[in-house]
């Protein structure tokens, strides 16, 4: 089946939720990424007053979803992909963040989510957040021995500061691992940072932390700087350090 970006999967499926890419069997690594789209299912639309929004950070991970592509088509692992924007509701987020579902952004009202009712939110929640998460939790049971990595991208300048690194690695429990992951980018040549430009330690990687708690399982976050996540002559060599770190570092740390 075809992909969104025209590419081919050996296995895949596709909802209006989640997206979905086995290659071979379950192994010992399982990839997501939480805010690959933009895309908005009907009856939801982007508003004219939000059309300033919707293609940017604010609505999905710039080059996330191909860099999760790329890289467990490399590693010969299963990808989860979600496929509705962050701004529809916000699957790195527990239910009870109030950001959710985000009701401004650079200091000016998002339509999509101001007014919401009750029923408007159940509706997201049960139409895409469980679904999402449920594809996340039914691979990850069927790999027992797997170890979970999620993707995310951040943008270069944030409320007017540049931004100098290029990569991150956010944790929560596994500091060492984190530390033996971003040597690997840092050796390749990355201004890599830990728990850096936001920390697993804040919540900000709840996706991935929820189902690691729940199984037992190890799990780290990737956030590399857009302008390289986008551009596809730079985000190929970063998808090769990348699978370097996860075979030095990541694979051998899972349950056996």
């Amino acid at each position: 089946m075809t992909q969104p970006d025209g590419s081919d999967a050996p296995t895949d499926e596709l909802s209006h939720a989640v997206e979905t890419h086995i290659h071979g069997s379950p192994g010992r690594l399982l990839i997501t990424c939480d805010h690959a789209s933009a895309n908005l299912h009907e009856p939801w639309r982007w508003h004219a007053e939000d059309q300033w929004i919707a293609k940017t950070h604010w609505a999905y991970d710039l080059g996330a979803a191909e860099i999760t592509r790329a890289l467990a088509a490399q590693l010969g692992c299963s990808a989860i992909l979600a496929r509705f924007s962050r701004l529809l509701i916000d699957p790195n987020r527990n239910l009870d963040s109030n950001t959710l579902f985000r009701s401004q952004a650079e200091r000016r009202k998002i339509c999509l989510n101001h007014h919401l009712t009750q029923g408007d939110r159940d509706r997201r929640i049960s139409r895409f957040y469980l679904p999402y998460h449920d594809a996340i939790d039914r691979r990850t049971r069927e790999a027992p021995a797997a170890s979970l990595l999620s993707i995310h991208t951040f943008t270069p300048c944030y409320e007017g500061k540049n931004r100098s690194l290029e990569a991150g690695v956010l944790f929560t429990e596994h500091e060492a691992l984190a530390r033996s992951f971003a040597a690997v980018l840092s050796s390749r040549g990355y201004n890599t940072g830990l728990n850096a430009p936001y920390s697993g330690r804040d919540g900000l990687m709840y996706g991935i932390e929820r189902h690691a708690i729940a199984h037992d399982r190890v799990a780290l976050e990737i956030e590399i700087r857009q302008d390289i996540a986008t551009d596809p002559r730079r985000r190929r060599p970063i998808v090769h350090a990348l699978a370097a770190a996860v075979r030095h570092s990541l694979v051998a740390t899972g349950p056996s």
